[in-house]
């Protein structure tokens, strides 16, 4: 079996002609702001990968959704670093309908029918800021709760139907909760402003959206058991795994591309291929063996500090892989094309997704010494 094969065959068999399309134009295409990618995602019934498939969808595992990010990322990693937001927030729902009311059903059967897209408006992106730390503020009056506040960078910003986003709520004491809000597009008082302004994954619509006294329906608000201390709940601790393990699987597709040319390089010596398959196949592994460990029982705390873990050592193999393969391909291939050095910049930014080596290591060291794992605000 060929490098990549596996993981362009899960994606062919569950979004039919998305890998096609992607190929049929250059990577410049689909890395550009306005690009079609979204466009494709949507034809081929992307928005329902994670829908379960009694409400219509594809029923995709975090096994199988990793396998799907990291053959989307090789085509285009502007695309899976922004669909990665958007299955993050439907995973999110899936656990929140298995002990709701109903209502998440119903939207999920939206997703899956309509092809709708949610981003994703949690507290990313910010420097200092804890990802428990909303962007959004409140205003609570009775039963109706108004929006005010921005997230920036938000991906799939031009293109979403709903925005997820993280709010603090006071609960029935009087104490702030991490609450989440679905938010239509369309609501009066949500606005979209240009904000990304590097050509370094420009494809991803990472824009800004800004809220400014949006009222949120009571039937589109999911309160959470979050507390002060950032001790998390099952809900954020599932999305907590899902997001990692989506967006490393994002970034290791990106990374692939460029052992897909440099094992494809005629004058590239064979150990330095074999070094750069080997590098980026062992994330594959940690990725895979984290899925299976995530499906196999209950997601807590150990599973979460497992993917945590992959993903800092992702980024520790991924930047072995980069230095290879750019090496490796030589002048010619880094001058000829913009290929080659697009993707090694486009690699590095999984550095900055949340949450931050330096801000989580006081935390993981408390963890491995038998404390509770926390995420700090």
């Amino acid at each position: 079996m060929t490098f990549l094969e596996n993981e362009r065959t899960v994606l062919e068999d569950l979004l039919p002609g998305l890998d096609r399309a992607l190929a049929s134009s250059s990577l410049e295409t689909w890395e550009t702001p306005g690009n079609p990618g979204i466009g494709e995602f949507r034809k081929a019934g992307g928005p329902a990968l994670l829908v379960p498939t009694e409400h219509g969808g594809k029923g995709a595992d975090l096994l199988t959704a990793v396998r799907v990010q990291r053959a989307v990322a090789s085509r285009s990693p502007s695309l899976a670093v922004a669909t990665t937001m958007h299955h993050f927030s439907t995973a999110s729902l899936v656990e929140t309908a298995a002990h709701g009311n109903g209502m998440e059903w119903l939207l999920l059967a939206a997703i899956a029918q309509d092809n709708l897209i949610l981003a994703s408006g949690f507290a990313e992106g910010r420097t200092g800021q804890g990802i428990l730390d909303p962007a959004i503020t409140a205003r609570v009056e009775g039963d109706k709760v108004w929006l005010t506040g921005s997230k920036k960078p938000c991906s799939l910003a031009r293109s979403m139907n709903l925005l997820t986003t993280s709010v603090a709520l006071p609960d029935e004491d009087g104490t702030p909760r991490l609450a989440v809000a679905l938010v239509p597009a369309e609501a009066p008082g949500l606005e979209v402003r240009p904000f990304w302004k590097s050509p370094v994954l420009a494809g991803a619509e990472s824009d800004e959206v800004v809220l400014t006294d949006v009222e949120v329906p009571a039937d589109l608000l999911v309160r959470t058991g979050v507390t002060a201390d950032g001790e998390l709940d099952r809900l954020n601790t599932v999305g907590f795994v899902w997001f990692e393990a989506l967006m490393t699987a994002s970034y290791l597709g990106a990374a692939s591309a460029l052992v897909e040319r440099t094992l494809a390089g005629p004058r590239v010596p064979a150990a330095i291929r074999a070094q750069a398959g080997t590098a980026a196949e062992s994330v594959a592994l940690m990725l895979e063996g984290l899925a299976a460990e995530a499906a196999g029982g209950e997601i807590g705390q150990d599973v979460l500090a497992r993917a945590l873990v992959c993903r800092y050592a992702a980024q520790d193999a991924i930047g072995r892989v980069l230095e290879l393969c750019v090496e490796a391909l030589g002048g010619m291939a880094f001058v000829s094309s913009g290929d080659v050095a697009y993707l090694n910049s486009a690699c590095r930014a999984l550095a900055f997704h949340p949450p931050s080596r330096t801000r989580m290591a006081e935390p993981l060291a408390e963890y491995f010494t038998g404390g509770p794992l926390r995420i700090p605000s």
